[in-house]
């Protein structure tokens, strides 16, 4: 079973994170993965091994002000370079105007990041581990399915998995199969990927919620669900967990200014101990809390 305990919630001030640390990485090329989707390889060495599945990067030009703010982009997974970690995928949607300039971005584009950021995914200690994603909330699970398998080690070495999921599910849900990004990526021994998309052109017709009632009703109930995607569907999974209790982390999409939790525009609520709640920032607390604890 999970141990919560596992996750980072620091009620400290901004640099919680004590392996947060600035670098200018180098973009190496930029990918299409789905309809308006793409992958975007930065080059950072100096930071590479240091982060965690579920953690994040604060990223922006290296040159101009315009736009001022990073973007908080989630690790999809690190590269190699002769067996040495170089450098970090990340999975982009074009929303708005930094968005839309990483999708143009040149091979050799200078870039600033900062991080490692907020608390990663615990090691998944069940026997079954499955991971609910919706629009671009599969990008932490390449990473936590290949810790999870033994494929590839995160961090600076402190993580250790004792042991191995039995079965692990991905269910990936979209608005239709324009939309499902990076499936490729995800085939790999000892993971099933389920599809869901709205319109019925690719898998399940329907919302993905219903690939994890389905395995409800046909006794293969998850022990433990990590869960990143829209509010709305993030909010569906975890009244379904709560009711069947099924622990459940969410890694919450907040919009997010500064990322390091000194803006305070990154808030959510919490639940306290006493029967109360609280703001917790999730660049800082989170962005993985346990959905029994959050107030959606």
């Amino acid at each position: 079973m999970i141990n919560p305990s596992q996750c980072n919630h620091d009620d400290s001030m901004p640099g919680a994170n004590p392996f947060a640390m600035q670098e200018e990485g180098t973009v190496v090329e930029i990918s299409t993965m789905a309809e308006n989707t793409y992958r975007l390889r930065v080059k950072a060495p100096g930071i590479a091994g240091k982060i965690t599945p579920g953690q994040f990067f604060m990223i922006r030009p290296s040159e101009g002000y315009d736009p001022l703010l990073g973007r908080p982009l989630a690790l999809f997974d690190v590269y190699e370079e002769d067996g040495r970690k170089v450098g970090f995928d990340f999975g982009i949607v074009v929303v708005g105007k930094l968005t839309s300039l990483m999708a143009n971005w040149a091979a050799g584009t200078k870039v600033e990041l900062w991080g490692p950021l907020g608390n990663g995914f615990p090691l998944p200690e069940c026997k079954h581990l499955m991971m609910i994603a919706g629009g671009i909330g599969q990008t932490p699970f390449l990473a936590v399915s290949r810790e999870a398998l033994g494929l590839c080690s995160y961090g600076n070495g402190e993580r250790n998995l004792k042991t191995k999921p039995e079965k692990m599910t991905l269910c990936y849900g979209a608005r239709n199969k324009k939309y499902l990004a990076g499936l490729d990526l995800f085939k790999m021994d000892g993971l099933d990927v389920e599809v869901a998309t709205d319109d019925g052109s690719e898998g399940h017709h329907g919302f993905v919620t219903g690939l994890l009632e389905k395995s409800i009703i046909k006794g293969n109930k998850p022990d433990v669900v990590y869960c990143c995607g829209p509010e709305p569907m993030m909010k569906a999974v975890a009244k379904i967990c709560l009711d069947e209790n099924i622990p459940c982390l969410l890694s919450l999409e907040t919009t997010m200014a500064c990322g390091f939790g000194a803006c305070f525009s990154c808030v959510t609520k919490v639940k306290e101990d006493d029967g109360g709640w609280d703001y917790r920032r999730t660049c800082v607390e989170g962005p993985v809390f346990e959905a029994e604890k959050l107030i959606l």
